[in-house]
């Protein structure tokens, strides 16, 4: 039997670049049936938030050559044959001793081209290309265990918003397009991976301390309640990536991890963003994390806490 035809390539114009996107009608999302060429459509919807997210940072892709309900491939490195227009930026790996061109996006056609290559999935690094050994933005990622109900996921990320304002620090929260909340806090690029995810950690034992029934800072996921939230500190560690604002998930409904409001923290429901629906809220409302860059935070004051918790003898996890 001879398989389905290829639907023929279309040409877009994105800003002022032409992508060819080859297999257009192919199924991404099995859900709703939404296409690959949905998906470019639905990137370029939401161009200056998704640019915003991903700006000069080097880019881990998430490629789904099948569409969602297949194969997921990592991409580190630039996928071959990309036009001269697309930007890279080289990071190193030092334990394998080896570097890789991440994709760095500076403008919508680097990420319709990266769709075209059957990227979903954007996952940039947490420093940028001026220096991508100093951070400048520490991510609090509330990842709930597998028992854990989503109510406890919005009352650990008020106590996050508690805290963060006691700090003077302004956090910007998203979905994950999971079952977590993620909050972007920037900070000034002064401290290396470790010690970002140091301050992490000691932001996270607070939260843990004003909500010891909710929240867990266990290191060992099989020693942790499956009851409970983890404060993923570990976000912030070399080389680890969360799906940005603005990035489609790889699932069968096209689930969105959408910035949001918060003062829609407590009724807001993960599901009821994809990339149906984000679209028509990102023409209401712009992007939620436009100003982001504005509100730097020093980690001074947390640095601090991780002094105090380790003199208090409080060990921190190995990086892994």
């Amino acid at each position: 039997m001879a398989g389905k035809a290829k639907s023929p390539a279309v040409e877009l114009e994105v800003g002022g670049r032409t992508v060819r996107v080859s297999n257009p009608d192919r199924v991404y999302f099995p859900a709703h049936g939404e296409t690959k060429l949905d998906l470019v459509k639905y990137y370029l919807s939401v161009s200056d938030g998704i640019v915003n997210a991903l700006r000069e940072r080097p880019c881990m892709l998430h490629r789904f050559p099948e569409g969602a309900a297949g194969e997921k491939v990592h991409q580190k490195r630039l996928p071959h044959g990309a036009p001269p227009w697309m930007e890279t930026v080289q990071v190193k790996f030092p334990r394998y001793n080896r570097t890789a061109d991440e994709l760095c996006v500076t403008e919508i056609a680097h990420v319709a081209w990266a769709v075209q290559m059957s990227t979903v999935e954007f996952h940039p690094w947490n420093s940028r290309r001026a220096d991508t050994e100093k951070p400048d933005e520490w991510r609090i990622d509330l990842d709930p265990m597998p028992d854990c109900p989503f109510d406890r996921v919005r009352r650990v990320a008020g106590v996050v918003h508690e805290v963060l304002d006691e700090l003077g620090a302004v956090g910007y929260p998203k979905t994950s397009g999971g079952s977590g909340i993620h909050v972007y806090v920037r900070v000034r690029p002064e401290y290396g991976f470790s010690d970002v995810r140091r301050a992490a950690l000691a932001f996270a034992r607070e939260v843990e301390r004003r909500a010891p029934e909710d929240v867990t800072t266990t290191w060992w996921r099989k020693d942790r309640d499956p009851k409970k939230l983890f404060v993923d500190y570990n976000q912030n560690a070399r080389d680890h990536t969360i799906a940005s604002a603005y990035s489609v998930r790889g699932n069968a409904a096209g689930t969105v991890s959408t910035p949001i409001h918060w003062d829609e923290v407590d009724d807001v429901n993960p599901k009821d963003f994809t990339i149906r629906t984000v679209p028509q809220r990102y023409a209401e409302l712009g992007d939620l994390h436009a100003s982001i860059d504005d509100d730097v935070y020093s980690l001074a004051t947390l640095m601090e806490w991780a002094e105090r918790d380790e003199r208090e003898g409080a060990e921190a996890p190995p990086e892994d």
